[in-house]
């Protein structure tokens, strides 16, 4: 059973928007349910549910997390089917809802691992940079959604000073740090956040040189992170979703792929003199 995470919403009265693929997941529940011979009454039972939330799933308004899939699981039978029909099912728009499961688990772990070749990793931006990232969402957000969101971004790095025992892997592609997202004073500022958060023991930052030769993440941005009870997770994003994986062999896959970049990546200490190099520029 996979413990310890909670259903996420979002959209008008705390649901999230449905979608294809919420819809086709619900069926499946639905169907393994009926088979099984239990009302929603009766299976909300076991899986900690009241019968108007399994209504909701099943109709694909609202979006299971891995605890529900396990329960789904063990009251279905254990056929496999809830996991394979979850494995496949990514939400549109998704990302916040599917974020906010991520960011429960991440409180869990042990180690955490980011790379990015975008922008600086969420637990990285300084405040000024936080603001200039969402100003260029589109749609537009009013101020009051900016407020939240910013908001979040930084009580969410609280994570790097409240677990001095997780260790935080970060690689992020040289082209970032040129960049001047904000402006050259919002970058400068933002590369010294960066810089005083690898002052801490347990965080390295590592720089992906732009004159690679070798690159083992070029699919995109990913996440990994491990619990202290073994449980291993990853995280990847999109333009319009993000997809939490918890299956088993895909995690081990991009997990030896972000060993193997960090191979081909600058070691901590010449990424921290190249970090300065380019403060130092700008």
């Amino acid at each position: 059973m996979v413990h310890g995470v909670e259903w996420a919403s979002q959209g008008p009265g705390g649901e999230p928007e449905s979608s294809d693929s919420m819809k086709a997941f619900g069926a499946v529940v639905q169907a393994l349910r009926e088979h099984a011979g239990l009302s929603r009454e009766e299976f909300g039972a076991l899986v900690h549910l009241s019968k108007h939330s399994v209504a909701s799933i099943e109709l694909g308004r609202r979006l299971a997390d891995l605890r529900f899939v396990e329960l789904a699981e063990e009251a279905t039978g254990n056929t496999g089917a809830v996991r394979g029909a979850f494995k496949h099912m990514a939400r549109q728009p998704g990302l916040a809802a599917w974020f906010r499961t991520w960011a429960r688990l991440e409180r869990e772990a042990v180690h955490l691992a980011t790379y990015e070749c975008r922008i600086l990793p969420g637990l990285l931006q300084s405040e000024a940079y936080v603001r200039a990232a969402f100003s260029n969402n589109i749609p537009l957000v009013d101020e009051e959604e900016m407020e939240s969101q910013v908001r979040a971004r930084m009580e969410r790095q609280q994570l790097l000073r409240e677990r001095p025992g997780t260790s935080f892997s970060f690689i992020v592609d040289e082209a970032v740090l040129r960049s001047r997202l904000g402006g050259p004073a919002v970058m400068s500022d933002a590369l010294d956040h960066v810089l005083a958060c690898v002052e801490a023991r347990n965080v390295d930052v590592q720089i992906m040189p732009m004159a690679f030769q070798a690159h083992a993440c070029l699919a995109g941005p990913l996440q990994l992170l491990e619990t202290e009870d073994g449980r291993r997770y990853a995280y990847a994003e999109g333009q319009q979703h993000g997809r939490l994986i918890a299956d088993v062999k895909e995690v081990v896959t991009l997990g030896q792929r972000y060993a193997t970049l960090r191979s081909q990546a600058l070691p901590p200490e010449d990424s921290e003199d190249l970090l300065r190099r380019i403060r130092g520029a700008l």
